[in-house]
C-alpha cells in the first residue's frame, strides 16, 4: 500500500553527529561495462541516446556508444576518487557487479579510499518483472561480483528500473541494512519487509547529473552548481529546526567529464567550508538512524500500518 502522508507536518527531529543541519550523501554511480551489450553477449545494446540527442540502432553493435560508457571506467572512475581525496569527502559508489569485475583495479581503489560501495544490481537493469527466485538470483550474483574484485560485502542496494513488492523482504532475509530505490522524502524511514522493518535511505534526480542529457537539459557546470547549492541552502535553512538529508548524484561517464565534475569541485568547496553539514557514506547515514532513532512519539508512521 502506497504512503503517502509519510512524516506529515512534524518530521522527527533526529540530530547528525556535531550537530549537523544536514548530511549530505555523495553517491557515484559507476555503471559501466554492465549495460546491455551486444559486445557483452546480450541480443541488443543499451536503447540510450547520448550527447543530448545522439542515438543508435540498439540491433546492432555500436562502438561509438560503447565507448561513451567506456570514459566512465578508463577516465572519470580516477577523476573522482582524485576529487574525492581533494576534499577528504566520503561517498557511496553505487556500482553493479559486471562494472567492477571488468575494472578490479577501481574497485579495490575505492575501497583503499575508505568509499563504500552499494550494490547497483549484477547488470544495469532492474528487477521489475522479475520472479522473487529470479530477484534473489541478481542480488546474491551481484553480492558475490561485488565482494569477489573488492573483499567488501554490501549492505545498501538500489537498482535502475526499480524494484518490485518483494524486493524488500528479500534484502532484509539478505542481511541488508537498506535500500535506496525511493525519491519519497528528505529523510531515512522505515517500512515493513515481511514479518520486520527494513530502512529506506531515499535518493534524489534533480540533484543529479544525469539532468545533462536529453531534452531540458543542464548546460554548464554552474548550472549543476546551482541546482546543489540552492538545495543545501535550502535544506540548511529547514535544518535550524529538523535536520535534513541531501543526496548528489554523478555517473561517471557524465559527471566525471571535466565540465561536469568542475561544477561538483565548486559544490564540494562551497560546502567543505561550512561547519554544519556532514558528508557521509549512505551506510554512515543508515547506521546513526538505527542508532539514533526518533523520540517517541516521533516514529516513522508509514512502518505504523500504511507501508
Amino acid at each position: 500500500m502506497r504512503d503517502l502522508i509519510g512524516y506529515g507536518e512534524n518530521p522527527p527531529v533526529v540530530t547528525w553527529p556535531n550537530g549537523a543541519k544536514v548530511a549530505i550523501s555523495m553517491v557515484i554511480n559507476y555503471e559501466e561495462g554492465a549495460e546491455s551489450s551486444i559486445e557483452a553477449g546480450d541480443e541488443s545494446d543499451e536503447d540510450v541516446t547520448i550527447f543530448g540527442g545522439w542515438s543508435s540502432d540498439p540491433r546492432r553493435r555500436s562502438l561509438m556508444k560503447e565507448s561513451f560508457f567506456e570514459y566512465g571506467s578508463r577516465v572519470g572512475i580516477w577523476r573522482f576518487l582524485a576529487l574525492l581525496r581533494d576534499y577528504n569527502v566520503p561517498a557511496t559508489f553505487m556500482a553493479c557487479g559486471v562494472a567492477l569485475e571488468r575494472n578490479p583495479e577501481a574497485a579495490q581503489a575505492i575501497v583503499r579510499d575508505g568509499h563504500e560501495i552499494c550494490a547497483h544490481g549484477y547488470k544495469w537493469r532492474g528487477t521489475v518483472g522479475m520472479t522473487p527466485a529470479e530477484e534473489l538470483a541478481e542480488i546474491r550474483a551481484c553480492v558475490a561480483a561485488i565482494e569477489g574484485v573488492s573483499g567488501v560485502r554490501p549492505v545498501g542496494w538500489y537498482v535502475r528500473e526499480g524494484i518490485t513488492e518483494n524486493t524488500r523482504a528479500i534484502l532484509k532475509d539478505e542481511g541488508f541494512l537498506y535500500d535506496s530505490n525511493s525519491y519519497a522524502d528528505d529523510l531515512p524511514y522505515f517500512v515493513s519487509a515481511g514479518e520486520s522493518r527494513h530502512l529506506v535511505v531515499p535518493y534524489s534526480g534533480d540533484t543529479n547529473d544525469a539532468r545533462f542529457w536529453g531534452p531540458g537539459s543542464l548546460g554548464t557546470a554552474d548550472d549543476f552548481f546551482n541546482v546543489l547549492k540552492d538545495s543545501l541552502d535550502c535544506l540548511l535553512i529547514e535544518g535550524e529546526t529538523v535536520p535534513r538529508m541531501m543526496s548528489v548524484g554523478v555517473h561517471l561517464r557524465i559527471g566525471g567529464r571535466p565540465s561536469v565534475a568542475l561544477g561538483v569541485r565548486r559544490f564540494l568547496e562551497y560546502a567543505r567550508a561550512r561547519n554544519d553539514v556532514w558528508f557521509a557514506t549512505r551506510e554512515e547515514i543508515a547506521r546513526w538512524w538505527v542508532a539514533n532513532p526518533p523520540a517517541a512519539g516521533q516514529l516513522e508512521p508509514a512502518y505504523e500500518g500504511r507501508a
